[in-house]
């Protein structure tokens, strides 16, 4: 029997729903690139000689860069909770007690980096 399995599979968990998390951005982020190029090659099909057609979100950085952006938030989301795992599961291998702060720096900067992605995504929405 492994000494202290539940909360050894309860760090599994919790990492595997951050990678899920992590690859539903980086999906989220191709999605919109390649949304963007398909506005993009049907705007310049559509006035072919003719002025450019203006396409407000493609103008706007956020529409141009948005995917990539996404994709990278997606990338950092997951490496970071591979960190948090790893520090996690050393934690948990030693017989001595210790503090919840060690770990709540990553957590602050993965609820931020949430935050973010969730305000980006709902400013390429609306605007």
């Amino acid at each position: 029997m492994i000494r202290d399995y539940t909360n050894i599979a309860a760090n599994e968990r919790t990492f595997l729903a951050w990678v899920r998390t992590g690859v539903a951005i980086i999906a989220l982020g191709f999605v919109i690139e390649r949304f963007n190029l398909f506005l993009l090659t049907i705007a310049g099909a559509v006035t072919a000689g003719a002025e450019r057609l203006h396409i407000h979100r493609l103008e706007h950085p956020a529409g141009r860069y948005g995917g990539a952006a996404l994709v990278g938030a997606g990338v950092t989301l997951i490496l970071i909770s591979t960190v948090r795992f790893i520090h996690t599961a050393r934690l948990l291998s030693r017989d001595e007690p210790y503090t919840a702060r060690a770990t709540s720096v990553s957590l602050y900067f993965l609820a931020v980096l949430v935050l973010a992605v969730a305000a980006f995504s709902a400013y390429l929405v609306i605007a």
